[in-house]
């Protein structure tokens, strides 16, 4: 999408135009995670937020391993131990 020219309103709020609002998937009231990366702001949606960082923690699990259960394996044989 083309970058647009907004204005920065009382109290630092930032509108952010309708047509981005929609290809980001959020409206009034959405959560939205906001960083600076190289001196640029940036606005994604929590979902995309949360879809990235599935992406990366996907990168250091293998393939078929659920972290859950093995955490629950781990409890169960301390438990045991106990």
């Amino acid at each position: 999408m083309e970058a647009q020219r907004v204005r920065i309103v009382e109290g630092g709020k930032l509108v952010i135009p309708a047509s981005m609002r929609r290809e980001l998937s959020i409206s009034a009231g959405d959560t939205v995670m906001v960083d600076i990366t190289d001196g640029e702001l940036r606005v994604r949606s929590l979902s995309k937020a949360l879809e990235r960082a599935r992406l990366i923690l996907r990168r250091h699990i293998p393939e078929g391993v659920n972290l859950s259960d093995e955490l629950v394996e781990d409890r169960r044989t301390e438990a045991e131990h106990e």
